[in-house]
């Protein structure tokens, strides 16, 4: 359906394609994956026409309808979510915004004299949003909302009130409800709960056309994908198979590529060691004339592109005692919304305890009584001794000092610690070089995210509580956290969408329903698996 070919694009100083060749058939569900940086956003824009390549061809198939939904979703203000959700859908939601103003022209005493005209014109408008299946689409874009998690009142009020969050899944309703021949789908998992998650994971492969998308959410990605095209260096290089499968071909092809590249050194030092001892001696002038031409013919095998990837490695924390807190008949109320009502929970040493539940169930509320953020309306919440809390929230990103660059947010939190530790912490974060000298101003989301985890892990708490930490991070450097929290000696309580994280990392499950708080001895992989259900209420 779209293919490029021998395709070269440059932005300013830097090569994002040289002669690289890609395709999407019908009915393919492709991922796109590629290090931060590498043109995946600008790969995007390349099949929507809306950038040229400076050589080489982008070709779509004649009258196929293509759906693109970006990170930078714009101002949306004026309108309800539903009416933004079907202006993706062409005429018809102009014909319904027609007819919202024409019944509060009906309602308003302003305008009784020119009541028939108006009624008049609500009857013709109503057939031609009647004729259009206005009445069904209505319904469509309801659904597809309540399936990302908006309540009715959320559905029906002005999208411009709803956080930047809401209105990223109102931009996504409006592709998915097009149901276009082509999605391309960039960062859809973003922002997304995990009930959401799970309910765009069975969209999508109920979709019949064909899909591109990245996502830094490999469960996601591995139950939606059947083909990877991987961005690498300005080549596109295709795998058929899951982003599992992608993962063991690379691992492989880079040993193999290790194998050759070792081999060849090795012949070649044979090669030039033979040249140096007999270049000077007439009697091998011929031999040593022939292996110096054979040297420069040869095709130089590459050694592997090294991934630079973030290493975490936890400095031992403090033992605290075997009770970590204790919630004891804990109420919590915001206004008229009552949130806990006699909340009794443990937390003891070495448990790892993920917290589910849907919206507004009240995980984040838990997390901010346990770490003192917020306080209970009754009933007490009590630290164990010698516990030492590190909090990892979203709004701690927001915090940060946007005129301080990295390593000066380093100093102030750390004044005693000399130059040598805090660059060998930074760089532990991925941070080297000249990315110290970066204001926090210009990082990215998840930039910030590990600036905020390299203050928290410096002096390591022996209690961490974690608010959604791999909500910005790339699948690489979520995989390190992962590999070092496993490592983590100490205590854990944490809210995360990820599947892979959760799974990874959990020993214990506490599920927040209306029905009531359910505890679960083992960890996430247990709790689906007893449950028969990934998420409160969705069941696999």
């Amino acid at each position: 359906m779209i293919r490029l070919e021998n395709i070269s694009k440059q932005n300013g100083h830097q090569i994002v394609f040289i002669e690289a060749s890609a395709s999407l058939l019908r009915g393919e569900k492709a991922g796109l994956v590629g290090p931060n940086g590498a043109g995946k956003t600008t790969l995007f824009r390349l099949m929507t026409g809306q950038e040229a390549p400076d050589e080489g061809l982008v070709a779509a198939d004649r009258g196929i309808s293509i759906g693109y939904f970006s990170q930078d979703v714009g101002d949306m203000s004026g309108r309800s979510a539903v009416a933004e959700v079907m202006d993706g859908v062409g005429p018809v939601s102009e014909v319904a915004g027609e007819l919202r103003k024409l019944e509060a022209a009906m309602a308003d005493p302003a305008q009784i004299d020119d009541m028939d005209a108006i009624i008049e014109r609500y009857g013709e408008v109503q057939a031609r949003f009647e004729d259009l299946d206005g009445y069904a689409l209505e319904g469509k874009a309801r659904e597809v909302l309540a399936g990302l998690s908006f309540s009715q009142e959320m559905m029906d009020a002005d999208v411009g009130k709803l956080s930047g969050g809401w209105k990223m899944r109102v931009a996504l309703a409006r592709i998915l409800l097009m149901r276009p021949d082509v999605m391309l789908l960039d960062e859809p998992s973003n922002h997304l709960d995990l009930e959401s998650l799970i309910w765009l994971e069975e969209f999508l492969k109920g979709y019949e056309g064909a899909l591109m998308m990245t996502s830094h959410d490999r469960e996601f990605m591995n139950r939606i994908v059947t083909k990877i095209i991987e961005i690498d260096g300005g080549a596109l290089s295709t795998f058929s198979g899951d982003y599992e499968f992608y993962e063991q071909q690379r691992a492989q092809n880079e040993k193999q590529q290790q194998a050759q590249f070792e081999r060849q050194q090795a012949m070649l030092a044979k090669e030039i060691k033979f040249i140096e001892r007999f270049k000077a001696r007439a009697s091998h002038a011929a031999q040593v004339q022939s292996r110096v031409k054979k040297l420069d013919k040869i095709e130089r095998v590459e050694p592997p592109k090294r991934r630079q990837s973030v290493a975490f490695e936890f400095q031992p924390a403090p033992r605290s005692g075997e009770d970590i807190v204790s919630i004891k008949s804990v109420d919590k109320s915001y206004g008229k919304l009552r949130i806990y009502e006699g909340l009794n929970f443990e937390v003891r040493r070495k448990e790892r305890w993920c917290v589910m539940g849907v919206n507004g169930a009240g995980k984040s509320t838990l997390l901010k009584l346990v770490t003192g953020t917020t306080s209970p309306d009754g009933g007490a919440v009590t630290l164990g001794g010698s516990v030492k809390m590190g909090y990892f929230a979203q709004h701690a990103m927001e915090l940060l000092d946007g005129e301080r660059t990295i390593f000066q947010t380093l100093e102030d939190a750390f004044p005693q610690a000399g130059q040598g530790s805090l660059r060998a912490l930074a760089g532990a974060f991925g941070f080297s070089g000249d990315d110290v000298e970066k204001k926090c101003r210009v990082l990215s989301g998840g930039e910030k995210a590990r600036l905020v985890m390299a203050l928290m892990l410096f002096d390591p708490p022996n209690f961490l509580v974690l608010d959604e930490p791999t909500n910005h991070l790339d699948i690489v450097t979520k995989e390190m956290l992962i590999t070092a929290l496993s490592q983590y000696e100490g205590t854990m309580l944490f809210v995360s969408h990820d599947r892979h994280f959760l799974a990874a990392l959990s020993n214990r499950v506490l599920e927040l329903t209306p029905e009531g708080i359910h505890q679960y001895g083992g960890g996430y992989s247990e709790y689906v698996a007893r449950t028969g259900q990934e998420a409160p209420g969705i069941h696999r």
